[in-house]
């Protein structure tokens, strides 16, 4: 079943986090934080939605990062209950995909949980000051990839950030699957 982002909750407050990344550095958010704005991205390893959008997330990613914005993916997923969304297996991906950015692992879900995250992907841009200004999708691209000549909704909301420090009051939300919570959490 596929779940949407809620709107874009505009000026809310980056909350902080430190999390292992699959390079074997642990990371905070002053760490990531970029000077012209931050992406924060929930993803995993085997959603479909995600799988769908990877190598146009990666692209727009070194896009984004050369106008200064700083990013971040977290995996939350409970890996007991997704075994293809274990640290383990969050290190190959960030390999075998050449991922410019670190690949954390939110083991105990506090940060995704801080962040009110629902689904995987999900897009949280802020500005230079940390304030949120883009909760949407990457594209047109659900479960299937979206065409090529796709508007690069995500790279030209944060690119707005970079240049202005706001982002677009009209969103698309993002569609994914939902965060794998851990049972009796």
């Amino acid at each position: 079943m596929a779940i949407e982002t809620p709107i874009c909750n505009f000026d809310w407050n980056a909350p902080d986090f430190s999390l292992p990344g699959t390079d074997g550095k642990a990371y905070a958010l002053a760490d990531i934080r970029g000077k012209n704005g931050t992406l924060i991205i929930f993803m995993c390893n085997h959603c479909p939605y995600v799988l769908a959008i990877l190598e146009r997330l990666i692209r727009d990613v070194r896009d984004l990062q050369a106008l200064g914005i700083g990013v971040a993916a977290i995996n939350a997923n409970d890996p007991a209950q997704y075994p293809a969304d274990s640290f383990e297996n969050m290190k190959k991906m960030a390999v075998e995909h050449d991922f410019t950015f670190p690949y954390l692992f939110d083991e105990n879900q506090d940060v995704a949980r801080a962040f009110d995250a629902v689904c995987t992907p999900d897009f949280f841009g802020f500005n230079k000051d940390l304030r949120l200004q883009y909760r949407g999708r990457l594209d047109a691209s659900k479960r299937d990839t979206a065409p090529a000549d796709a508007k690069r909704e995500l790279f030209e909301a944060m690119a707005l950030v970079a240049n202005s420090g706001h982002g677009p009051k009209a969103q698309i939300p993002s569609m994914g699957c939902s965060i794998k919570w851990k049972q009796g959490a």
